[in-house]
């Protein structure tokens, strides 16, 4: 009985944790597929060449990581 009690903190532990890493995921995921409209957005409007709209998407799926990170701490 004392095994369990002494088991739960590291339970609720691993529940916040796993639910960090789904958040995280899925702020990567709705980033990626930001980048990916405004990459086709920016080659459509033909406003930048099409190494600016790689750099562009990179810069997006760049700050979608770093706000997946913050979610961690």
């Amino acid at each position: 009985m004392g095994a369990c009690l002494a088991a739960l903190p590291f339970v609720a532990a691993a529940t916040e944790q796993a639910n960090q890493r789904r958040d995280g995921r899925d702020v990567r995921q709705d980033t990626k597929q930001e980048a990916r409209s405004e990459k086709i957005d920016c080659r459509q409007a033909n406003n930048k060449s099409n190494a600016a709209c790689r750099q562009d998407k990179r810069e997006t799926k760049q700050g979608g990581r770093q706000e997946a990170r913050d979610i961690k701490y």
